[in-house]
């Protein structure tokens, strides 16, 4: 069986990273990877493949840096192509990037197998372009691995039990991440030249709907400093954020250092006090590593996190964000098993050996 996978973005490389171990350790399955170069620079795509494992892709499109039509458009040729040339059994795709959509897209057209890890998220927020990406995506691929018990329900409310394609809880590869790498956490060298060794929070921006809304991106920053003053904040900027920043002028007063890889990451999760993020691999991730977590959005597709208490989105309201930075709740359970059992890779890879064709199923 040959599985040809798809990624183009940082959380995709380590969702990635746990699937692939087990296909390697699977006798009779084949991995090509394609890597579509939506994240091209080194410190946000190639420290991932090195320090976590990942095979080195033997197709790299280096399509970035465009808008959303014409990157989608370049990523559906190049994609099409590598299919044609490989015919695998089952194309994998992961989250919700432009990435997802292109591959999931071209393989439908071709009538390949398409299988969709992280299905069923919902921020029933049709604006951003990760909620058009994932919707689309779900609906012409084959199996639907969904992580929570909430992403199934979302299908179930869609009417995906009338449509043939196979929908399955597997569990969060993303956890499956965390238990493996936690062990294997990598202190950043520059953190010494830091003065956070009585506590620190971290922070990432990135997402479109605060970047490229000059009023949102301003209130998270003025908030940011301000958490900044008491509890020292360290963001790895990503650099389409710096970018945007420097062109607005606005003045970031906190720790601001280069995108880190996962193990400086883990790093930095296990031992901040808090987080403060607009990621959505990061609300998770902070939870897997018993954090609270401010969400720098209006809804988020992991609300069992918020009604757990682990999670609570702030917007981008500065006094919001302030407020919850400087009340934040101390006795929170991280004890749930919110995303399975830590072997959701085991099971989507067993799945795919065993089910090879189309059928109406909920499992």
């Amino acid at each position: 069986m040959k599985i040809l996978t798809i990624v183009g973005a940082r959380p995709q490389f380590i969702k990635a990273a746990t699937v692939s171990r087990v296909i390697q350790q699977t006798p009779g399955v084949e991995e090509v990877l394609i890597h579509t170069g939506q994240h091209f620079d080194k410190n946000m795509s190639d420290v991932f493949f090195d320090e976590m494992g990942i095979p080195e892709p033997e197709y790299n499109l280096g399509i970035s840096s465009m808008s959303h039509g014409a990157m989608t458009g370049r990523m559906l040729e190049g994609i099409e192509q590598i299919l044609l040339d490989e015919k695998p059994d089952w194309v994998l795709v992961y989250g919700d990037t432009n990435s997802t959509l292109a591959g999931a897209l071209a393989a439908s057209k071709l009538h390949i197998k398409v299988a969709h890890v992280e299905a069923g998220l919902r921020s029933f927020n049709i604006r951003m372009p990760e909620e058009q990406n994932r919707i689309l995506t779900d609906r012409i691929s084959t199996v639907l691995f969904c992580p929570t018990d909430v992403a199934i329900d979302n299908l179930h409310s869609e009417g995906y039990e009338g449509l043939d394609i196979r929908v399955s809880k597997a569990g969060d590869v993303m956890y499956d991440a965390a238990l493996y790498y936690g062990d294997r956490a990598k202190q950043p060298e520059w953190i010494s030249d830091l003065n956070v060794h009585n506590g620190f929070a971290l922070a990432t921006v990135h997402r479109a709907e605060n970047t490229d809304n000059p009023d949102r991106l301003r209130e998270i920053i003025l908030a940011i400093n301000e958490v900044h003053i008491t509890t020292p904040v360290i963001l790895p900027l990503h650099p389409r954020t710096k970018l945007i920043i420097q062109k607005l002028g606005l003045h970031l007063d906190v720790h601001i250092v280069e995108p880190v890889g996962y193990l400086e990451m883990v790093y930095l999760l296990k031992t901040c006090d808090f987080v403060l993020s607009d990621s959505g691999g990061v609300q998770k991730e902070a939870y897997y590593f018993k954090k609270s977590c401010f969400v720098l959005r209006d809804e988020t597709e992991w609300t069992e996190l918020v009604e757990h208490g682990a999670n609570k989105i702030v917007g981008a309201n500065r006094q919001a964000i302030v407020t919850a930075a400087t009340e934040r709740v101390s006795d929170i359970d991280f004890s749930h098993e919110l995303y399975g059992a830590g072997d959701a890779a085991n099971k989507i890879v067993a799945y795919l050996q065993h089910y090879g064709h189309v059928g109406r199923a909920i499992d």
